[in-house]
């Protein structure tokens, strides 16, 4: 500080005389200025009084007597001054109105109040003073001129008297002006010179007097330093001092550089938030704590003491760090353990080795309901039994004194009284010695991962939508079931129960009544079962039951008998109300195998047996119908290979116009030549197509079959008559229908007029809203659409609104008792007066007699077809028929006898 005071003290100086030195240039400024006035005004009036005395204008009088004012307020203010009694503000007021500069005044008063003799100054006012009396003189002329002008005009002589004069006077006035101009010039030069060394002279006296302070405090304060430095180095803690404006490193001690593997040039002038790990520093209360990186890559974690202070001017925070890696390992630890214990999902108990509890998670509390408080000094076995409610054994203690760890499910009680399954886990706590410390139990609550599991192995052996077993849980049971009958010398029988037109119901009702539907049937099977027994579904509309603990085979005839009254009873599924039929194939063991695969797969070979034969029966198991499963198989096999051989052909059908006998369209027959069998009807082996997804390849062969067919006939001249073909559901609801149909017209070439395309009512009613689109579709290309098959299914009337649809087809089932059974006219008399109603032409199918002919004749229907008229017929007998005649005389309708 007195360095400072005594740096202050000298700059004072300094600014002081540099101030008085302003100030006197000011002056002399002023002077300057004063003079440069004077000297301007007095020649200025000269040359006005000139001009004036020439020419007697009053305006060159009146600027000499501004002028004049001028040079005699300058004169009044100096003498004024010189008589050592004058108002500063009178005198200030006079310089004013001279024009000399204001700031310069109060220096020119000083001056001329006090150092009017100093060097040249004195000389200066000599000279001023000297031509008083000749400014005095040419104002008395202008005076006169004035006098004279007023009378009139002067004669030249008297004005070239006073042109005379004047010029006299200027010749005095001009040299002492310019005297009085360079005295005042010199002036200024030596007094600046004065002011200059004087300055020099008190700045280097100044300096002389602040050095040798210097000297003796910078002497005092290197000693003070070396204290300090030696105190700096020896610190246990890094010490860093960081500008804090800029955050640079000013200086370091000796620690700090240990730390930072840098010397101590090499880290002043670095950021000190470089020292750090990126992201590693945090605020923990006045403190700041930090990783500390070291060149070789060594981090250690500092705890950092800041305070603020100052070099000189420069604001410095003191950085003073502490290594706290070991106590921030030690916290991290038992941080680490503490929330292991408070956050795992088990409870945790920690005992003593007398096994009485000390401390405990919160997760056992929230498991047991147990608090540390009434557990404390309790031994952690008391609430606990093995499964069978005995005590845990001693064995645990020595498995664990051994350095084991026991594992075991026990049955625990909570704080409520409930009990509760429990996985206990018991280690050991040793201390240095080698002797238990302390016991540490994890408790888990497996109450719902008991629950799980059973539920997981019950759906693992039942079906999820009935609660029946499934196809592994009931081969077990079969297995034990053998086993059983094997040991008591008995039998066992398997029954392989099949739904009857399931799949009818799933295509008219929706799948999610279907499924309804299977809860019921497996209700009413649940029902009809005995102690012994076991109900299985494995799988669609597929059921097996195992009647164990009888004396024969025979034996479950009873049960099967009792099973298919129960399920033909009416099931009522929501508001609707359906009944349901089932076939039954029955196997027994010892009798039809000793193995439940084979058990179960004879009596379905049985179930086959009963449906192809009957419905709504049972049958027990022949060898003879394994060889039946096996030809169905081979057939599979063959109809692959027939498309690719080319084994199918059309035969066509004719449809008559009722009222005048002519053919008016036929309908495509499908049949195949199979290679071994012969030619095989429709009815075998259209259901085994679709079971094997087939039919869309064999429908889009019949289309492209029928297109060619007619495009012959077109090209024989023959009548363009209308040709019908059926359609299943898969081909009829595929997204590619309406494209192939399109494509075949066009390969063809042929009006879609010409084509009819036949869909079953339950194929409507499965396929849905896209069956109304498909038919648009195909209504917009001119092809017709025909219901086939009209009141044979799950019939709903609702989709005859649908435009579209040309044609009904009333099935040959009301047409054969026609016209004896009135059930059936009324039948068929509604039919047509519905189809009429809705702008509808009918077809009856399968007319045989003349009877049936006239009377659908005369109840209005426009088609027929039937062996009345001719059976399915090859293209050339079609073309026989077609071809005209005129030899051929008519003939009449005849029936045509089935083969």
């Amino acid at each position: 500080m007195p360095l400072a005071y005594g740096l202050a003290a000298v700059v004072g100086l300094v600014l002081c005389l540099t101030w008085g030195a302003l100030q006197v240039q000011v002056t002399l400024a002023g002077f300057l200025n004063g003079e440069s006035l004077w000297s301007k005004a007095q020649k200025q009036a000269v040359i006005d009084l000139y001009v004036y005395a020439r020419s007697g204008d009053p305006n060159d009088l009146d600027s000499f007597r501004r002028n004049y004012e001028v040079l005699r307020t300058d004169r009044w203010a100096r003498d004024t001054i010189a008589t050592g009694h004058y108002k500063e503000s009178e005198v200030v007021d006079a310089f004013k109105r001279g024009g000399v500069i204001p700031a310069a005044i109060p220096g020119m008063v000083f001056i001329l109040d006090h150092f009017s003799q100093a060097p040249y100054m004195g000389q200066a006012v000599k000279d001023w003073r000297s031509v008083d009396g000749s400014i005095e003189e040419l104002n008395a002329i202008a005076n006169h001129l004035e006098q004279v002008y007023a009378h009139g005009t002067p004669t030249a002589a008297e004005l070239e008297q006073q042109r005379t004069r004047i010029d006299t006077l200027n010749d005095y006035i001009q040299p002492r002006s310019d005297e009085f101009s360079l005295d005042i010039a010199l002036g200024a030069a030596w007094l600046g010179k004065v002011l200059f060394f004087s300055v020099l002279v008190s700045a280097m006296l100044a300096c002389l007097i602040w050095f040798r302070m210097a000297k003796r405090i910078l002497t005092s304060i290197r000693g003070t330093e070396e204290r300090y430095q030696l105190l700096f180095d020896s610190a246990a803690d890094g010490i860093v001092m960081v500008d804090e404006t800029h955050g640079t490193i000013l200086g370091v001690n000796r620690t700090a550089c240990i730390w930072t593997g840098h010397d101590s040039h090499a880290l002043i002038g670095k950021k000190f938030q470089d020292l750090f790990v990126e992201g590693s520093t945090r605020s923990a209360g006045a403190q700041t704590i930090g990783m500390l990186r070291a060149e070789n890559g060594m981090v250690r974690t500092v705890e950092t003491h800041s305070s603020l202070t100052t070099w000189g001017a420069q604001p410095v925070r003191q950085a003073i760090m502490r290594d706290i890696s070991d106590r921030v390992a030690m916290e991290q630890e038992r941080r680490i353990a503490s929330e292991a214990m408070a956050s795992v999902a088990e409870g945790l108990i920690i005992a003593d080795a007398d096994r009485r509890i000390t401390t405990i998670n919160s997760a056992l509390t929230r498991i047991s309901g147990y608090t540390l408080q009434y557990l404390q000094h309790h031994r952690f076995d008391e609430l606990r039994r093995m499964p069978d409610g005995s005590p845990l054994p001693s064995s645990i203690w020595d498995m664990v004194a051994d350095g084991g760890n026991w594992v075991s499910e026990v049955q625990s009680w909570r704080a409520d009284g409930s009990s509760y399954p429990e996985l206990l886990s018991i280690s050991a706590i040793r201390n240095s010695e080698g002797r238990i410390q302390h016991y540490v139990a994890v408790v888990t609550d497996i109450t719902r991962s008991k629950a799980d599991r059973q539920r997981l192995e019950y759906m693992v052996a039942h079906d999820p939508l009935t609660g029946l077993a499934n196809r592994s849980e009931f081969q077990r049971h079969c297995a034990n079931a053998i086993d059983a009958a094997a040991r008591t010398n008995g039998a066992a029988a398997v029954l392989f129960v099949d739904l009857d037109a399931f799949k009818a119901v799933n295509d008219s009702y929706s799948h999610a009544i279907g499924d309804r539907l299977l809860v019921k049937v497996a209700q009413r099977i649940r029902r009809e079962l005995g102690e012994n027994d076991v109900a299985s579904r494995i799988g669609g509309d597929e059921f097996t039951v195992l009647l164990g603990s009888l004396r024969t085979r025979e034996q479950a005839a009873q049960f099967a008998s009792r099973l298919l009254l129960s399920l033909s009873e009416p099931m009522l599924i929501g508001d609707y109300e359906i009944v349901m039929s089932a076939s039954i194939g029955v196997s027994g063991y010892p009798l039809d195998g000793s193995d439940p695969v084979v058990l179960i797969a004879n009596a379905d070979a049985a179930m086959y047996a009963a449906k192809t034969q009957e419905r709504n029966t049972f049958r027990f198991y022949t060898p003879l119908m394994h060889a039946d499963a096996r030809m169905r198989l081979m057939l599979g096999a063959d109809l692959r290979q027939a498309l690719m051989r080319d084994e199918f052909h059309l035969a066509f059908q004719p449809s008559v116009e009722l009222r005048s006998g002519r053919i008016v369209a036929v309908e495509a027959l499908l049949r195949w030549r199979h290679p071994e069998r012969g030619e095989l009807m429709p009815d075998e082996f259209i259901p085994l197509a679709e079971s094997l997804g087939l039919i869309r390849r064999i429908d889009a062969w019949t289309l492209r079959a029928v297109c060619a067919q007619i495009r012959q006939w077109d090209q024989a001249k023959l009548p363009p008559i209308r040709v019908a073909l059926n359609a299943s559901a898969a081909t009829f609801g595929h997204p590619g229908f309406i494209e192939s149909v399109k494509q075949a017209l066009q390969i063809s070439q042929i009006s879609p007029k010409r084509l009819l395309f036949e869909i079953t009512e339950s194929a409507i009613l499965r396929l849905g809203e896209a069956t109304e689109q498909t038919i648009h579709a195909l209504h917009a290309l001119g092809i017709c659409i025909a219901i086939d098959d009209f009141g044979t299914g799950y019939s709903s009337l609702a989709y005859l609104k649908m435009s579209g649809i040309d044609f009904l087809k009333i099935d040959r089932s009301f047409v054969t008792d026609l016209p004896d059974s009135s059930n059936d006219v009324a039948i068929v008399e509604a039919m047509l007066a519905i189809a009429k109603s809705l702008g509808m032409y009918t077809i009856a199918e399968g007319i045989e007699t003349a009877a049936q002919h006239e009377f659908l004749l005369q109840a209005g229907c426009s088609e027929g077809q039937g062996y009345y008229y001719a059976r399915g017929l090859p293209p050339v007998e079609i073309e026989r028929m077609l071809l005209p005649n005129p030899r051929h005389e008519p003939s009449k309708l005849r029936l045509v006898p089935p083969k």
